[in-house]
């Protein structure tokens, strides 16, 4: 090692370090306790269901599982209704008019989220290129309605939607999910605002190249909006796995119910049955997991999209 660089190290260690700021920490403890008063709730879900059910009952109650269970998932001990109060039919126990049970609600919100997220993204990603790098007659008219549908209440449409989608035949159906959650006014707003920080000079060149407006909104559009889509796919993806009230309204058979719809079925449960409680915190945990998943895949093109899309041209 050279003279000079240990000379070097020397200055570096004799460099004056931050003392930590006792206000600065002070100031953070609200966020700290913000984030416990939102992350209790959750860990009484978790530890609610691998808690037995005595366990569950006991009072006062504990906050750390004192002997880990998962019977709240499949109780191999549930000898059925009238049998012993302590073991109760677990998550994958349930349901034996549904054919596979849980699994088969998991299955419709799976697919009427991919279904509604893929379909409206698009739809809305066609739309915004049409308001802002066509010169489509009435277009700023459009955008104007498209906005102003924001500012009214979604309850005000409930009754004139349902009616519409009764009409048409569509009620208990996977039809009456997918088809009214395709217009998305805020990602038609969000993907316009983006958009217009895209030079109009790209589309005027693939114009010149002779490609039609359809291999254009597919090979450059689509492409160049992949940060705020992935942003979008966020908001629309848990607004459909949450979706509760529509399919509350609209679906009749049990084999079409949703997670919301089924875990709302099974918090009824608890009233007559309290031990059923454990299994209500574990079913919540299932349905939670694949939406904390989908945050953590697509947070940094997320943070991405919210960013670039206040860039103008």
């Amino acid at each position: 090692m050279s003279v000079a660089t240990v000379i070097e190290a020397d200055r570096v260690d004799k460099k004056p370090r931050k003392r930590p700021n006792l206000l600065g920490e002070l100031a953070r403890l609200p966020l700290y306790l913000w984030a416990a008063v939102v992350l209790i709730p959750f860990w009484w879900m978790i530890i609610a269901a691998f808690k037995t059910v005595p366990e569950l009952m006991r009072n006062p109650p504990t906050f750390f599982p004192q002997s880990p269970s998962a019977d709240s998932f499949y109780d191999p001990e549930y000898t059925g209704p009238g049998g012993d109060p302590d073991h109760v039919a677990g998550v994958f126990q349930r349901w034996d008019d549904v054919a596979g049970g849980f699994l088969r609600f998991a299955f419709n919100s799976f697919m009427v989220t991919v279904v509604v997220t893929v379909l409206s993204l698009l739809i809305a990603s066609l739309a915004a290129y049409m308001m802002t790098k066509t010169a489509a007659p009435g277009r700023r008219i459009i955008f104007v309605v498209i906005i102003s549908s924001m500012m009214i209440p979604w309850q005000v449409s409930l009754i004139p939607n349902y009616l519409l989608v009764s009409d048409l035949g569509m009620t208990d159906s996977y039809l009456g999910y997918i088809v009214p959650g395709l217009a998305k006014a805020f990602v038609v707003f969000f993907l316009v605002q983006y958009l217009r920080s895209i030079p109009d000079d790209l589309v005027h060149a693939a114009r010149v190249d002779g490609a039609s407006e359809w291999r254009i909104w597919w090979k450059i559009i689509l492409p160049l909006l992949r940060p705020a889509l992935a942003a979008m796919a966020i908001f629309v993806a848990l607004a459909e796995w949450n979706n509760f009230l529509w399919p509350l309204i609209i679906i009749r058979s049990d084999e079409l119910f949703n997670l919301p719809v089924a875990l709302s079925n099974l918090n009824n449960a608890i009233v007559s049955s309290p031990g059923s409680m454990g299994v209500a915190m574990a079913a919540s945990m299932l349905a939670t997991l694949p939406t904390v998943v989908f945050f953590f895949m697509f947070q940094k093109h997320f943070i991405k999209g919210i960013a670039l899309s206040g860039i103008k041209a």
